[in-house]
């Protein structure tokens, strides 16, 4: 097996380690709300503060990713971290102890939110071809894991299903941080470089800031989607129990899809036209869950926009590390942190407007930043007066070459 297939392996996993672990968090919240006797304002809290943790650990991502070891290095100790404090949520005996893991879990998550899309735009350059859309994949194959082990009926063991659910997070985890750190590529191979917003920087910060819109309207809706559609076919549409949910898992389900053969489009059609088909096709999804009179008609909606929207958030990344190759990693941390401005955004803005109003008006919003997406999908292209499409169809070719592990 070649250095470079190690890397991809590598990276894959630990995409979908992030997935599994952040899901088993996510699907089993009311859990560890039940286990320390706190109400939902308390969790939301931790929650919140989850977030602005992660964008702590974001930072400290961009900052060890300029040591000698690089982005993998940052990678494979998030982890560790991941393997370590994700079990000691449902585990501590009281909740400060539990609020302090909730904390040093968000760190974890930014530094591996951060240095998986680091290393992916790093195994993608030694490629020469899309990649990205696959490395979400796996995220996404972890994440369903999480979902369906969350969903077996652990009551007849010793042990609270809950601590048990969250005990299997350290053995995923803990094997991704191993492969990483033994197979992950420093980005590029190439010394620190300092990175600044001054005029003169070689960072096309404009550029940037494009991409981060795309960022947080896709955080916005994928966050909005995985918590309030369930809400949304049970109090609109007055779907029964055992149906509700189903809006979520037929999102999540095309989401995974359409990362498949995202690559191949991408290869095919170039970046600018898959989002711009993307971003359409999610937004007509949810004009379907909108108008939809009954709940089946809005669960195929979801479907739909997952088969679109799935796209975005790779596609942005991929986009970041050809803007300016030399300081690849540093664009990438300070994008990510958009990530959590766009999930804040979904976790507050979609129930406020539902309660105000109706969840179905709620569900507009996801149209709206969907067709945001589509009207700046040309700040895809990559760098400005790139002109020849290859750079579009295969971002940021390069050589390939061995770089020492």
């Amino acid at each position: 097996m070649s250095v470079d297939t190690r890397a991809r392996v590598a990276t894959s996993g630990a995409f979908a380690a992030q997935g599994f672990a952040l899901m088993l968090l996510l699907t089993n919240l009311v859990s560890v709300q039940e286990r320390y006797g706190v109400d939902e304002d308390t969790i939301s809290t931790a929650i919140l503060g989850v977030l602005l943790a992660a964008a702590l650990g974001t930072w400290i991502a961009d900052r060890v990713a300029r040591s000698r070891g690089g982005s993998r290095v940052a990678l494979a100790a998030g982890l560790a971290l991941i393997a370590v404090f994700v079990p000691v949520i449902a585990i501590a005996p009281t909740f400060p102890l539990g609020v302090a893991a909730f904390a040093l879990y968000g760190v974890a998550l930014g530094m591996v939110d951060a240095s998986t899309n680091m290393q992916a735009v790093a195994v993608q350059r030694a490629y020469g071809r899309p990649l990205l859309s696959s490395f979400y994949a796996a995220w996404s194959v972890g994440g369903i894991a999480a979902a369906l082990l969350s969903a077996v009926d652990g009551d007849r063991l010793a042990i609270e299903p809950v601590t048990l659910i969250f005990l299997a997070a350290t053995p995923v985890a803990a094997l991704a941080a191993v492969l990483v750190a033994r197979n992950g590529r420093r980005s590029h191979d190439a010394a620190p470089v300092a990175v600044d917003d001054t005029p003169g920087s070689h960072v096309p910060w404009r550029s940037v800031g494009v991409l981060a819109v795309a960022v947080v309207a896709y955080f916005a809706i994928d966050n909005g989607t995985q918590s309030w559609s369930t809400t949304y076919l049970e109090k609109t549409l007055d779907a029964a129990s055992w149906m509700a949910p189903l809006g979520a898992a037929a999102y999540l389900g095309t989401t995974l899809l359409s990362r498949l053969v995202g690559d191949a489009a991408v290869l095919r059609w170039g970046r600018v036209r898959v989002v711009r088909a993307a971003s359409l096709v999610g937004a007509a999804g949810f004009t379907v869950v909108v108008v939809a009179p009954v709940p089946f008609v809005a669960i195929a909606g979801f479907a739909l926009a997952g088969a679109g929207l799935g796209l975005i958030a790779p596609l942005c990344f991929a986009t970041a590390g050809v803007l300016a190759p030399e300081h690849a990693d540093a664009v990438v941390a300070r994008l990510n942190v958009f990530n959590y401005v766009g999930t804040l955004l979904g976790a507050v803005l979609l129930p406020v407007i539902g309660t105000a109003t109706s969840f179905r008006l709620a569900f507009v919003l996801p149209i709206l930043l969907a067709l945001v997406v589509a009207s700046i999908a040309g700040g895809f292209a990559g760098r400005t007066g790139t002109p020849t499409p290859v750079s579009d169809r295969a971002p940021d070719p390069a050589p390939r070459k061995e770089i020492p592990a």
